[in-house]
């Protein structure tokens, strides 16, 4: 006979405390039940059932072996689902936050033909440059840019970018080109404040040591696009993803302050919980999201194309 179907039966007349409960329980016939657990016993050699004519009770080698059957039988419960779920078509409400800048100039011109593409996913997306807590605050999936925290969560790489220091010619004419790091002290830089370090700049010197540059500019802004908008202005030098610049450094805004300095390549990911397996709305937008951009650093996006440094 069957191996799981003989735990079942077990497993379920022990549940039900009897025969007659557990025959209806899985629609079986009463003696079908009594066949398949004899049958197990037999096959172990060691009696699992005390049986009286008033109930049934696990003797204490069943009880043993009805703690693990139970978890086989949870597990092979399990991995039916998960073929099926697997194969089901994507679906449901999809919640995903991602960092304005990113959201705003890249993301949310592509929803369309991802939401084209599966008519049963509705997308719920924050646009927020705070740190969300994926599972507390209940997202499914979340975009991060720059380095990774350990955690229990699973992360794809989507693509990467550079991040360079960025300012307008008015600046650089009026306060001079650096031309070292140390430099940078006598300079205007413009905070990111996104975090506990965010008065820091971590750059690649020349001779690719990291080098930890503390800002003390005028203005401090949790947005890339507003820090743009301000080294524009001449108000400093920004230190930002190319994505954000780029445009304005074809159209001449901006020139890149200092572009002898190794590229700093940055990673954008896709982070999503742990779990046993990806709920199939959330790898339908994962994979939609590497087909977008170029998974492995290689942007298919215009937008995304790594910026070349421009001499001054």
């Amino acid at each position: 006979m069957d191996r799981l179907t003989e735990m079942e039966a077990f497993a379920t007349v022990v549940d039900q405390g009897g025969f007659t409960d557990a025959a209806r329980k899985l629609g079986l016939s009463k003696s079908a039940v009594s066949k398949h657990v004899s049958s197990l016993e037999t096959r172990l050699g060691a009696r699992l059932l005390n049986r009286t004519t008033r109930r049934v009770s696990p003797t204490e080698i069943g009880l043993a072996y009805y703690d693990r059957a139970r978890r086989v039988l949870t597990d092979a419960s399990e991995a039916d689902s998960l073929v099926t779920a697997m194969q089901a078509e994507p679906s449901g409400t999809l919640r995903v936050s991602v960092a304005t800048d990113f959201g705003v100039n890249h993301l949310s011109p592509v929803l369309g033909k991802f939401l084209a593409r599966y008519p049963e996913i509705s997308v719920n997306l924050d646009l927020s440059n705070r740190f969300v807590e994926l599972i507390s605050e209940g997202f499914d999936v979340t975009v991060r840019i720059g380095d990774l925290e350990d955690s229990s969560l699973r992360a794809r790489k989507i693509t990467e970018t550079t991040r360079r220091m960025i300012a307008s010619p008015e600046y650089l004419a009026r306060h001079g080109w650096p031309d070292r790091i140390d430099d940078l002290n006598a300079h205007k830089l413009l905070h990111y404040a996104n975090n506990a370090s965010s008065g820091v700049w971590r750059l690649i010197a020349p001779s690719g040591e990291r080098r930890l540059v503390r800002t003390a500019g005028s203005l401090s802004v949790n947005d890339g696009q507003s820090l743009l908008n301000a080294a524009i202005a001449g108000l400093g030098i920004a230190y930002l993803p190319s994505f954000l610049f780029a445009e304005a450094m074809t159209e001449g805004l901006v020139e890149d302050v200092m572009p002898d300095l190794p590229e700093d390549r940055v990673g954008i990911y896709a982070v999503y919980p742990e779990g046993k397996f990806i709920q199939p709305k959330v790898r339908a937008f994962i994979d939609f999201l590497c087909h977008e951009f170029g998974e492995g650093g290689t942007p298919r996006a215009p937008q995304l194309t790594l910026v070349a440094s421009s001499g001054h």
